[in-house]
Parts: structure tokens; C-alpha cells; sequence
């Protein structure tokens, strides 16, 4: 009996695959159109199944080895862009990729300038990859020039920190923004944080190397006296696992702190609205009116809202798009470049600062960190220090 090859889904990979000539196809993450393109090659000469030099080969390779040889969140980063890659040319080959390819992929989405550049760095490393693995002789996006991400440089000073947390309830949110401000660990390690990597005598967290950012060596995170008396009493109310946790005692993702930092946020732009006096027109609220529903569904009944009701919800919309510009946007990113920026302004030497922030030397801090020499003062003042005797 004929033996007839059938899509399978790998839940690890989050995509369909069907395997032909020994080789995995892949189909995609949506089920349908998964098998759409089965029953499509299917349909085709067996020849033209798989092409040697197949672009979607290379990056199925290229993934595979991400999954095995880095982090849960690189594979998954690398493999939401890549499939979009894929989706947009299925069948195109190594000889035939040119850069103007990924500039029409990049293109058809409405991408911010940081994403975009992580659109073309994706398949530019992979294809990269490709070339030291040996599966092609030479990459056709080497010379393809990639779009510099924008920088933000967003330095919190303490007194602006702490008028922040004016904003911040006791909690878990709190916890996680006062030891980020206070060790400058990456938003992925203390989201990533278990129990068993707290040494509490030496006040430190460490990282096996296999957890560690490049899993070249152990990452070591320093505690100062708030991160430590943090650390001591949730790993006291610890019952394994992940130590910061949210509200509802589940571990942290990147998109909830992301919800929560925005909540804050909100909370500051409304106090500062009303410190200004400020609120929506009567003008703009008429125009939003025109845009809510008409009607509210209330115990199962469908009912007309009434005229107060329209004019409450719209001046409420309003006032926390209006809260949300007035307030600056903060993450666990620019709590972590703070912490830098306050340690070199501290007098820290800058190759100590790389090291307790994992980085193997001052290369990076050179980079991101160059805001330092448009501040008078401290130029002024480091200028001073070096011809003190």
C-alpha cells in the first residue's frame, strides 16, 4: 500500500510541517492554510517539492538551531519574523533573493523604526548563519544595508524615580521597578528569576550559564540593601518556581509588566492633567461622542445608552489618551540604562558597570551610553577630576 506523507504540528515550534523525501516542509502556524498547501504540493511533480537551495529550508535549519542552542524568547523572536518571511515567499530560492526582497517584505507593514530594523536583521542573520554553517558559499544580503534602530535614551534620575513611585502601590510591580532601578538586570532576568538561583549570603542572583544571556559563562546579578530585602521576602513567600509573580500569583511576561508600566503611566499623566487643570473640550467630546456605540448591553438586555452616559465615556477616553501623552514612557529597559547612567555619573569605572551588567566589556556602554557627554556638568566635572593632583 502506497504510503502517503500527512502534516503534523510540532507544538514546540508552534508551526505545521510535512515531511517529504525525508525533508520538513514547513507549513506555517495556521492549520487551514496548512493543508491547503499540502493538498497544493501534493498536487505537483515530486520534483518540485523542495529545491536545494531553498530559502524556507535554510531558515527551517536556521530555527531548528536557534531552538536547541538559545533562549525560549530568541527562538520565538526569530521565528515570529521568519515566518512572515516565509509566508511571503514560500518558493523562492538563494540565486533568486535579492535585498530589494526583504526592502518589499519590510515594506507592506506599518512598522515602527526599531522594528523594522529587526525585520531586516532576522533574515539577514539567518542567512548569515547559513554561510558559517557551510549550506551556502556566500550570503546574497551581505551587502544589504539594514535601517539603524532608533534610540531611546530615557535616563530616570533617583528624584524623578521616586516621584514615580508615588504612583506605584506596595506590590508586585512595584517590587519588580525598585530592584530593576536598583541592580540594572535585564527585564529577562528577573522575569526569569527562580529560587534556586538566590545565593542570599553573597547577595547575589546567579544565572547557570545555560540561562544566561549568550550561555557563554554564568550571569551574576549584585543585590544592594532594597533588591536584597525584596529578594529575602518573596523567596520567603516562595512556593517554587519564578519569584516575582503578578497580582494573581502568576509569573511575569514581557507583554503584562509592558500593561502594568503603562498603567502607571496613565496614573501619572492624570495627576499631572489635573495639577494643569487640564481636560477634554466640550468640542472634543462631541467628536468622540459620534464615535461610541449608541447602545450597552446590561443583564442581557440591549439598551440605548443615554446622553450623560455618551458624554461620561467619551470624556473618560479622551482623558487617558490625554494622561497617556502627558506622561513620559518608562520601561524596565530604560530602568536598567538608569542604573548605568547614575553608576558612571557615581564615579563607577566604566569597565566594572559592564561587568555587573553582564556585558564582557565596556564596548556596549561606549555605544548606548554616549548621552553622558552632552551633560555639562558631569564632563565638567570628570574633566576636573582628571587634572586633580
Amino acid at each position: 500500500m502506497a504510503h502517503f506523507p500527512k502534516p503534523f504540528y510540532k507544538k514546540a515550534r508552534g508551526l505545521w510541517y510535512v515531511q517529504i523525501d525525508r525533508k520538513q516542509i514547513n507549513l506555517g502556524p495556521d492549520r487551514d492554510e496548512a493543508f491547503r498547501q499540502y493538498h497544493q504540493m501534493m498536487s505537483q511533480p515530486r520534483a518540485e517539492h523542495v529545491s536545494p537551495e531553498s530559502v524556507v529550508a535554510i531558515i527551517d535549519s536556521f530555527l531548528d538551531w536557534v531552538h536547541k542552542n538559545r533562549a525560549p524568547d530568541t527562538f520565538e523572536w526569530y521565528r515570529h519574523r521568519l515566518q512572515r518571511f516565509v509566508t511571503q515567499y514560500p518558493e523562492i530560492t538563494v540565486s533568486q533573493l535579492r535585498p530589494f526582497h526583504v526592502e518589499q517584505w519590510v515594506g507592506q507593514y506599518d512598522l515602527a523604526v526599531t522594528t523594522k530594523h529587526n525585520y531586516f536583521r532576522s533574515i539577514k542573520t539567518c542567512l548569515k548563519w547559513a554561510v558559517k554553517q557551510g549550506y551556502i558559499q556566500s550570503s546574497p544580503l551581505k551587502d544589504m544595508e539594514v535601517p539603524s534602530p532608533e534610540r531611546r535614551e530615557v535616563f530616570i534620575p533617583p528624584d524623578e524615580f521616586n516621584a514615580m513611585l508615588v504612583h506605584v502601590p506596595d506590590g508586585p510591580v512595584r517590587d519588580l521597578l525598585v530592584t530593576t532601578y536598583h541592580t540594572g538586570c535585564r527585564p529577562q532576568e528577573s522575569l526569569r528569576l527562580m529560587d534556586r538561583y538566590v545565593e542570599l549570603g553573597q547577595a547575589r542572583w546567579v544565572f547557570p550559564q545555560n540561562k544566561s544571556k549568550g550561555k557563554r559563562a554564568p550571569r551574576v546579578v549584585y543585590l544592594d540593601d532594597q533588591a536584597l530585602a525584596i529578594t529575602k521576602r518573596l523567596l520567603a513567600e516562595s512556593n517554587g518556581g519564578e519569584l516575582f509573580r503578578n497580582t494573581r500569583g502568576n509569573p511575569w511576561t514581557k507583554d503584562s509588566i509592558n500593561c502594568a508600566v503603562d498603567r502607571v503611566r496613565i496614573r501619572m499623566g492624570k495627576a499631572a492633567l489635573k495639577s494643569a487643570g487640564k481636560e477634554p473640550t466640550d468640542d472634543e467630546i462631541a467628536k468622540r461622542i459620534k464615535r461610541l456605540k449608541k447602545t450597552r448591553r446590561t443583564k442581557g438586555v440591549e439598551r440605548v445608552k443615554t446622553a450623560a452616559e455618551l458624554r461620561c465615556e467619551a470624556k473618560q477616553k479622551l482623558f487617558r489618551k490625554m494622561a497617556y501623552a502627558a506622561a513620559p514612557r518608562y520601561s524596565l529597559y530604560s530602568l536598567r540604562h538608569s542604573w548605568a547612567t547614575n553608576a558612571l555619573k557615581s564615579g563607577v569605572d566604566a569597565l566594572t558597570v559592564a561587568l555587573l551588567m553582564g556585558h564582557r566589556d565596556p564596548a556596549m556602554l561606549a555605544r548606548v551610553y554616549q548621552h553622558l557627554s552632552h551633560s555639562p556638568d558631569h564632563m565638567l566635572e570628570q574633566a576636573i577630576r582628571a587634572t586633580d593632583n
